[in-house]
């Protein structure tokens, strides 16, 4: 069916799904997810984050927290010390949305060598040249 007998539009579709997409492009981000990860089991610091996720630069930890912060997944905590002490934790959201990136990847652990072997196969059927190596 087309779309002009639907009565929907391309805007139509895409003003809805550019805030989901928008949304889902900040939560499944590389750096989002590990930082959620990492903060799943309470209060962490700034310097436990930036030792703990590998790769990460201290300005993309910044960055993805200040946004995480800004989302309302993070909340930032600064304890009035000498230096001061600043601690980030998941909000009650966010929990819920560690939840789904658990279960996510037990998906993935369990699936992990059915998608090695599908790989394989589809390596040997679509270009045997890969597998000469």
């Amino acid at each position: 069916m087309s779309q002009r007998n639907t009565g929907v539009t391309s805007q139509v579709v895409n003003a809805h799904a550019c805030p989901v997409r928008e949304v889902l492009d900040r939560v499944a981000g590389k750096w989002s997810v590990q930082i959620l990860v990492a903060a799943a089991h309470g209060p962490i610091r700034f310097t436990a984050l930036e030792r703990g996720i590998e790769g990460i630069s201290r300005r993309m930890l910044t960055l993805t927290l200040r946004n995480l912060e800004r989302d309302g997944l993070v909340t930032r905590t600064v304890h009035p010390m000498v230096p001061p002490r600043v601690e980030y934790a998941l909000t009650p959201v966010a929990r819920e949305l560690h939840e789904s990136l658990q279960q996510l990847t037990d998906w993935a652990e369990r699936n992990r060598h059915y998608i090695a072997d599908a790989r394989a196969a589809y390596d040997i059927e679509h270009d045997p040249e890969l597998t000469d190596a």
